[in-house]
């Protein structure tokens, strides 16, 4: 499959700006009343194969003890008004993207320079994204991996338009932190 890239980075670029989210996404969760626990597991083996970065436990109206599990994606292109589903992590391995397979129980898509957090709950956000997959233009990202390196890997997704996402998935919503 061939895909336009239109994007290069390095990986030390892509690890920056995930670690910033997961922090200011952690500091949020902690601020919430209901709060009971943040968990990082993003080095955690047995998360990172269901691509899931945070447990969150907290109280919900009814004083019961909940988990939910939490995806987060850092983005940088907030002027772009669209969400970047990857759908191949890696072209060259035909290995799926992480919208495709988590095991999240919502996305947390996180513009970095806006601080603006999006709530995605990931089963109905992939079941609207899939039946309308064909809308959608696929883009390609290239990532090298070290500085003296040439090798990389490219990644592929859809280019979805937030607006359209936010209207037609109920539970979706964002935040300004």
């Amino acid at each position: 499959m061939s895909v336009p890239n239109r994007y290069k980075y390095t990986m030390g670029d892509t690890m920056n700006v995930a670690k910033q989210a997961a922090i200011e996404i952690e500091l949020y969760l902690q601020s919430l009343p209901p709060t009971l626990q943040v968990l990082n597991v993003e080095s955690d083996p047995l998360y990172q194969k269901k691509d899931i970065d945070l447990l969150y436990y907290f109280h919900d109206r009814q004083h019961t003890k909940k988990r939910i599990s939490i995806e987060i994606k850092g983005d940088r292109h907030h002027y772009t008004g669209n969400y970047f589903f990857e759908t191949h992590s890696n072209l060259q391995k035909n290995t799926p993207g992480c919208f495709m397979y988590t095991e999240a129980d919502f996305l947390f898509y996180y513009y970095v320079k806006e601080k603006e957090l999006h709530i995605l709950p990931v089963p109905e956000t992939r079941k609207w994204f899939t039946e309308h997959i064909d809308e959608f233009p696929v883009r390609g990202t290239s990532t090298q991996i070290g500085t003296k390196s040439k090798k990389g890997y490219a990644t592929s997704g859809r280019l979805v338009p937030r607006d359209y996402l936010l209207q037609s998935v109920p539970r979706a919503r964002f935040i300004q932190l």
